[in-house]
């Protein structure tokens, strides 16, 4: 059986996240979608459910983390060329988010990260696959 990966991450407004996380170029799947959560589609088999924050406290008995001001996770995000490093970035950073970092130019890799519109941190990562080569 092939791995599948689904993080799941609390958002403020569903609408919200919809909206901005699409125009970032993800796609959701409508099989997974109520008034309480939405499946973002990374690719297939890479999931985030995005879920109201009332919703995902109903999955742990714990304080939910405020991604505004403290760091629960990293989203790396391994991209297919610089140019989709910035495109991603750039996009993110055009819809209200904030820079996580400074970029980081490796020469073989390439890295951008924002802080989304919930506070959580994502990061854009290009690897040059001829580095690889040995």
């Amino acid at each position: 059986m092939p791995t599948q990966i689904y993080v799941n991450l609390p958002v403020k407004d569903l609408g919200t996240s919809e909206k901005f996380f699409g125009g970032l170029g993800f796609s959701f799947d409508p099989r997974f979608a109520d008034e309480n959560m939405l499946c973002m589609v990374v690719e297939d088999g890479i999931y985030v459910m995005l879920l109201t924050e009332a919703y995902f406290a109903t999955f742990t008995g714990k304080d939910i983390a405020d991604a505004t001001k403290t760091t629960e996770s990293i989203i790396a995000l391994g991209v297919e060329s610089r140019q989709r490093v910035d495109e991603l970035v750039d996009k993110a950073l055009q819809a209200g988010c904030t820079p996580s970092k400074e970029p980081l130019d490796l020469g073989f890799v390439y890295t951008r990260g924002f802080h989304d519109l919930d506070g959580h941190t994502w990061e854009a990562t290009f690897l040059d696959p001829s580095a690889l080569a040995g």
